[in-house]
């Protein structure tokens, strides 16, 4: 079996749970391969670090598995890595909320351990194409969250013109415009009142960042649907951020975006599911009256 292993580059104490990681894989007969920049920093960091000639930039033939030490920024980036692969992707949580990277550190032998045996299962999550001749993505860079469109500056406004399938929808103005995912409806999307979705939702959501409208409210279309965009602003320019990574457009630039044509892959353990996740990370139903009730009542 060949892992490939991506992490967090910016925290020293990540060294020591990749250290965990590759040692327990290695007495397990797994090949692992982790990602150069990656192997660069775990070298600087965690001394002795296990020597392994197998370090990487562009991704291997026949990987089975990616493993992603970090949180959900981690998680992104190895997806932008992997890409049209399939290689299936299990995040290990070292950040904060871990929405994608679900697997929490004090987890992570045992579910490692059901990867090998093969006892997971996967969710194949839609990706956001974005079409444009700008210099940074020519011709097209993809996002498994969101494709952002914002003001570059922090006063004025942006007004953000949508077509759907050649028909006009809306002129935006706004601070900005997201293009969610299912998976992307628990990050920035949902910070500015965008719906949550579950990941097998065929759809994508549209969702105005800070609308100068108050009849303007988030939009869910089939995923099947086409987006032609153009933005007008005061500074003849705008930021477009596809899952943070951002670069500046000029507002003569029309953008294109679709369904991409491959999915994510992400692997799962068995009681890791979508709803157990809100539970879990954003509280989701939990009512304090209910548990008074209940206190007083016994």
């Amino acid at each position: 079996m060949k892992i490939l292993l991506f992490g967090n580059s910016y925290r020293p104490d990540v060294a020591l749970s990749a250290y965990q990681l590759v040692t327990f894989l290695r007495q397990k007969q797994v090949d692992v391969w982790i990602e150069r920049s990656f192997y660069e920093f775990l070298k600087l960091h965690k001394s002795p670090f296990p020597e392994i000639n197998k370090s990487f930039e562009a991704i291997p033939e026949q990987a089975d598995f990616a493993l992603s030490l970090g949180g959900d920024g981690t998680f992104l980036n190895t997806a932008m890595h992997i890409g049209a692969s399939k290689i299936p992707i299990l995040g290990i949580n070292m950040g904060r909320l871990g929405f994608l990277a679900d697997v929490a550190d004090n987890e992570m032998e045992l579910a490692l351990d059901k990867i090998v045996s093969n006892q997971y299962f996967i969710e194949e999550r839609s990706v956001l194409e974005l079409q444009s001749t700008h210099q940074d993505w020519a011709p097209s860079s993809f996002a498994l969250n969101e494709i952002a469109l914002l003001k570059q500056d922090s006063s004025s406004m942006i007004a953000i013109q949508v077509k759907v399938n050649g028909e006009e929808l809306n002129t935006y103005r706004a601070d900005g415009l997201l293009i969610a995912t299912p998976t992307g409806s628990t990050a920035y999307s949902m910070s500015v009142g965008g719906p949550i979705v579950v990941p097998q939702a065929n759809n994508f959501i549209l969702a105005p960042v800070a609308s100068h409208s108050l009849n303007i409210r988030p939009l869910i279309i089939p995923d099947s649907w086409e987006l032609e965009i153009q933005v007008k602003s005061r500074t003849n320019s705008f930021l477009v951020a596809l899952d943070g990574r951002s670069s500046v457009f000029d507002h003569d630039e029309k953008l294109f975006i679709r369904k991409a044509d491959y999915t994510i892959r992400v692997a799962k353990q068995a009681h890791h599911t979508f709803f157990n996740t809100l539970k879990n990370k954003l509280m989701w139903g939990v009512d304090k009256r209910s548990e008074n009730f209940s206190t007083n009542n016994n």
